[in-house]
Formats: structure tokens, C-alpha cells, sequence
């Protein structure tokens, strides 16, 4: 059921949200049945930041997207909708195994942070050294 989401992962990390969402209920993705109606693969950043940041969904992203700020559309979609992220800023390029694994890793260290933080819109970046705001 949608009321029990509590967090969206971004079509990049795909093969990730199907593999958490497989032993979280709380998990979601373009695609997965709870939102497809909503957010099928291959939605547009402007086009499902608007949903995820929705009333009934309020998710928090996670993401590899580090550029999203810098994209227009994308950037005023996030602000406009006061969406919540948590983006992967790595200093070296990550296979998705290693990304799974940084995020299984951090995951609760993840939640305390989103805990703390205030009401959207963030950003905060997680890497292998811990958490960052990052100016939106």
C-alpha cells in the first residue's frame, strides 16, 4: 500500500529499489506496482518530482543523480514540491553492487539523518565518509 512508503529510489538506481524493495516494504521505484499508475520506467525527473513530494506519497528520494540541482527543470521541480533527497556522491565511480552496498551500509545512519532534518525541500549527500547538506 502506498501509505506505507517511505522512500523512492530513482530509475538509476533501479536494479537497487527492486532489490531492497524485495525485502522492504517500504520501498519504491518507477514501475513498482504500488505507484506504477503514477510513475511508470521511464518517467521524466520533472515529471514524478512533483509525485514523490506529493501530500499522499511524501518519499524521500535516493539518487545518483548528482546534477539534479543543476537542471532546471529538475532543480524547480525539487524546490516546488519540496522534495527530500539523499544523493550518492562518490569520489569514484561505483558498480551497482558497491552502491547497494554503501546503502545497506549507511541505511541506518541514513534514517537518523532524515530523522534531523527538516521538512523538505534537501538535499543531503551520503558517501563512504558520511552525510553532507548540500545547497540547493
Amino acid at each position: 500500500m502506498a501509505s506505507d512508503l517511505r522512500y523512492f529510489l530513482d530509475e538509476n538506481l533501479l536494479p537497487i529499489g527492486k532489490a531492497l524493495a524485495s525485502v522492504r516494504s517500504d520501498v519504491t521505484f518507477p514501475g513498482h506496482p504500488a505507484i506504477n499508475d503514477r510513475i511508470p520506467t521511464g518517467t521524466l525527473d520533472p515529471d514524478w518530482l512533483p509525485v514523490v513530494g506529493s501530500r499522499d506519497l511524501d518519499l524521500v528520494v535516493l539518487s545518483h543523480d548528482k546534477g539534479i540541482r543543476n537542471k532546471p527543470a529538475e532543480r524547480q521541480a525539487h524546490l516546488d514540491n519540496g522534495v527530500r533527497f539523499i544523493v550518492l556522491t562518490t569520489a569514484r565511480d561505483l558498480t551497482m553492487w558497491d552502491k547497494l552496498s554503501l546503502i545497506v551500509k549507511k541505511w541506518e545512519a541514513m534514517e537518523k539523518r532524515i530523522r534531523q532534518a527538516e521538512a523538505g525541500p534537501w538535499m543531503i549527500s551520503m558517501a563512504e565518509s558520511g552525510f553532507k547538506d548540500i545547497v540547493s
